[in-house]
């Protein structure tokens, strides 16, 4: 038997207060007024996005890898980029460089500082034909092409893929350009061939998204001993080839110490992290290292982005900690007094020629002074280096190249031939250690024409000051140092002073710089010397050395033997 269910028997008085409430809210309007509460701000390596500094912003709102439609589209309307994408654009090696310049500027990168004859033809084609009919060395083993119009942008950017190279994360906030020995492989007194590792290290970088966008600019360089210096210990990180013939469970042979937090621009050189390498892991280490950084560096202050300050803060026990946490093999602590360090470089050894390992053949070192090259002289070296060498380069930190692969019956051709291009290879005291950065007629941080200046400098001061043994001077524009002057014997900081009521070009004068086994930051001597007085200073300054030093003394030694008092009071006279 059914029964009937009674409608006001089938609920309690609690029941039906629910179901009232349920009834009138599902009666409200489906678009309710929108909260007042703000959204949560997104964070950002850690950080509130509006706390990152302008930069990291640019890549927060735009992928810098991810633009290549927006440089497709400024080539067809031929048109420069605006403030942010002129920060992007230099993922892409791509640098404007106004106002200095009102054109782009081409940077490419060059593993381990070797090119050879063909890529050095394609590099004149495109300075040539869409550049400034010239190319400059860089103190990376690099090469920069300028006055490149944005039409012409991707058409420079191809032709350098279709050599074999690539601009790709060449400036800002990445990896620069991985430097080794410029006599890898060639050299009979070198410990280790250290080109593999360089490349190595550099096509891992290009294959890996997240070894882009640092929080500033990072150097690597391998250096495996030999005649001539990568200057490795001005590098975020140095790996410096040493022998070990004993030790506490340590396997004889060749290993890397690692040097950390080089940046003379602000007077530092890289600190030795107490630890050594086996040459088939140095690239993991590097990449581990890399990574920390990414991780854990600044984002907020671009003066305090770099390696060195990570470092002040924690100290390189905990870094190297960090740093193992990425690796699969564990980091040997390995005391430095216990490593045989590699000979120390030849002064100058990059020019002249040079016996190589390789029985019947020579390298010669070409001086470039301050790094500068007219296309139709790059042709001709490349002409050179395939006819009667290797058909290969080497770029080198002091703005030169070497020929290597040249046999003994060719080497008095190669002089004669690099004599008329108006190049040359001895190591002539001044123009052969001549080191310049871009200057004021091509980058808008500069305060001084620093390469015209430093031509000049050098053939006044040729004709009057003989000297027998090398000094080198360094000009750089301003307190970026790319010229690294600090490293000179005689290092020039570009700066402005008033003369007669009128600001004109000056230099702040340092002396007594030197790196490797010579290590020393050089101290500043005279500051604001106006540029038409400074000729005659630093012939001053170099007599006074001849008159004064004692037997055999280089002019570091002796520039550092003195105060600076004495110094001023000697080379004012």
């Amino acid at each position: 038997m059914n029964a009937t269910l009674n409608p006001q028997q089938a609920f309690t008085d609690e029941q039906k207060e629910y179901l009232a409430g349920f009834l009138a809210g599902a009666a409200q309007p489906l678009n309710p007024q929108p909260s007042t509460l703000k959204p949560a701000e997104p964070a950002v390596h850690g950080a509130p996005l509006a706390e990152l500094c302008k930069q990291e912003r640019w890549k927060y709102d735009e992928e810098p890898l991810d633009i290549w439609d927006k440089l497709l589209a400024h080539a067809d309307e031929n048109k420069f980029p605006d403030e942010a994408d002129t920060f992007r654009f230099r993922y892409h090696g791509l640098f404007y460089v106004a106002p200095a310049q009102n054109a782009f500027m081409l940077r490419c990168r060059i593993p381990a500082g070797e090119l050879t004859a063909t890529q050095m033809h394609g590099l004149a084609e495109i300075a040539h034909d869409w550049g400034g009919d010239y190319a400059d060395i860089t103190t990376r083993s690099n090469i920069q092409v300028r006055e490149i119009a944005p039409k012409n942008i991707i058409k420079v950017l191809t032709k350098l893929q279709d050599i074999g190279l690539t601009a790709r994360g060449s400036g800002v906030d990445n990896v620069r350009n991985i430097t080794a020995s410029p006599t890898a492989g060639i050299d009979p007194t070198e410990l280790i061939d250290t080109r593999p590792l360089a490349k190595a290290l550099h096509h891992y970088i290009l294959n890996q998204r997240d070894l882009y966008g640092l929080p500033r600019k990072f150097n690597v360089a391998f250096d495996g001993g030999g005649s001539v210096s990568v200057v490795a210990d001005t590098n975020d990180i140095g790996f410096i080839a040493v022998r070990v013939n004993e030790g506490k469970g340590i396997e004889p042979g060749i290993y890397f110490r690692v040097e950390l937090a080089g940046i003379t621009g602000h007077k530092q050189f890289a600190r030795d992290a107490g630890i050594i390498v086996k040459p088939g892991q140095a690239v993991a280490v590097a990449v581990a290292m890399i990574r920390v950084f990414t991780a854990h560096g600044c984002r907020t202050d671009r003066k305090k982005a770099r390696l060195k300050y990570l470092i002040d803060q924690w100290g390189i026990s905990k870094f190297l900690e960090e740093v193992r946490h990425d690796l699969a093999f564990p980091l040997v602590e390995f005391s430095r007094d216990h490593c045989s360090l590699p000979q120390q470089p030849l002064r100058h050894g990059h020019l002249g020629v040079y016996k190589q390992a390789q029985r019947g053949l020579n390298y010669i070192g070409v001086a470039i002074p301050v790094g500068r090259m007219r296309t139709a002289q790059m042709r001709r070296l490349a002409d050179l280096a395939q006819n009667y060498g290797s058909g290969h380069f080497r770029l080198t930190p002091w703005q030169n190249l070497l020929i290597p692969g040249v046999p003994d019956a060719f080497v008095e051709t190669v002089k004669r031939n690099l004599i008329r291009m108006r190049f040359h290879y001895e190591a002539s005291t001044i123009a052969g250690g001549l080191v310049a950065c871009t200057g004021n007629t091509g980058c808008k941080w500069a305060s001084t024409n620093t390469k015209g200046q430093a031509i000049e400098l050098a053939r006044y001061l040729e004709k009057r000051v003989p000297l027998d043994q090398p000094v080198n001077i360094h000009l750089t524009g301003c307190p970026h140092s790319c010229a690294q002057h600090y490293i000179g014997d005689i290092g020039l900081l570009g700066t402005k002073t008033t003369l007669e009521g009128e600001s004109v070009e000056a230099y702040n004068v340092v002396l007594g710089g030197g790196f490797g086994h010579d290590q020393s930051i050089a101290k500043e001597v005279f500051k604001g010397i106006p540029f038409s007085a400074l000729p005659r200073l630093l012939e001053r300054v170099l007599k006074v050395y001849v008159e004064r030093r004692k037997t055999g003394e280089s002019f570091a030694a002796f520039a550092r033997r003195h105060e600076t008092k004495e110094l001023q009071e000697m080379f004012s006279q």
